[in-house]
């Protein structure tokens, strides 16, 4: 029997299945929520923490392909370069998770995958329409620029200059 991957590392790829979650004890874990999880790849159980374990993995959805597990590129041998074979760089494949047979069913799922995108732009438009949003991104651009400003500025002051002891002449 062999086990389905329930999660992917987000940047790292590979094949993992979630075991089991327990509340921690001891001085250290005392509140923590722990996760156990295992290696597909290598046969090796783990545990970490919840909040990293839902920060570096996701979730494999049911369309992703079983191969590359959603990444889109070869896993098995390591090279990013190359996609993969099951489906052809996408990442996906047809909902009931079969890879595609042929060129029309593969054009289905990049078609899917698409529309997705698309909802998810004009949801994005959408948001940025409303009143306000505009204002308060220009607000946090320019609040980014200031603190930059003001932290270039100070690393330069305290930067070797040609001053006594190499001090900088500030006009302080």
């Amino acid at each position: 029997m062999t086990q389905q991957p329930t999660h992917t590392h987000r940047e790292s790829g590979g094949k993992y299945q979630e075991i089991a979650q327990h509340q921690g004890s001891g001085a250290y874990l005392e509140g923590r929520w722990l996760v156990l999880y295992r290696d597909l790849d290598k046969g090796i159980d783990s545990i970490t923490n919840l909040d990293e374990w839902e920060s570096q993995w996701k979730e494999v959805a049911p369309d992703d392909c079983p191969i590359c597990v959603g990444a889109g590129h070869d896993q098995l041998k390591g090279n990013r370069d190359k996609p993969c074979g099951g489906c052809y760089g996408l990442g996906k494949v047809r909902k009931d998770g079969q890879t595609p047979a042929d060129m029309w069913e593969l054009s289905d799922v990049a078609y899917r995958i698409i529309q997705l995108q698309q909802n998810e732009l004009e949801d994005l438009r959408k948001v940025a329409a409303h009143p306000g949003v505009m204002d308060l991104i220009k607000r946090e651009r320019q609040d980014a620029i200031d603190e930059s400003t003001a932290r270039q500025e100070q690393e330069w002051r305290r930067g070797k200059g040609h001053g006594p002891h190499g001090q900088r002449h500030t006009g302080d």
